[in-house]
């Protein structure tokens, strides 16, 4: 089992923090797969909203 890579973690925090406002203990509480499914959450937003920032965390 390899540890999650501490750029795609700081990457996803800023992108939740960013849009929702959390704060870092909130985020770092957060399992990987719930913050993931977050940033799929707030793209879906976005897409609907008429596209704001890319999330490179979205998966097809």
């Amino acid at each position: 089992m390899r540890p999650y890579p501490l750029d795609e973690l700081y990457e996803e925090m800023a992108f939740i923090a960013y849009h929702f406002h959390w704060s870092h203990a909130e985020l770092m509480a957060l399992e990987h797969g719930e913050r993931r499914r977050w940033c799929e959450e707030i793209s879906r937003i976005n897409r609907q909203l008429g596209g704001a920032p890319s999330n490179p965390f979205e998966i097809a």
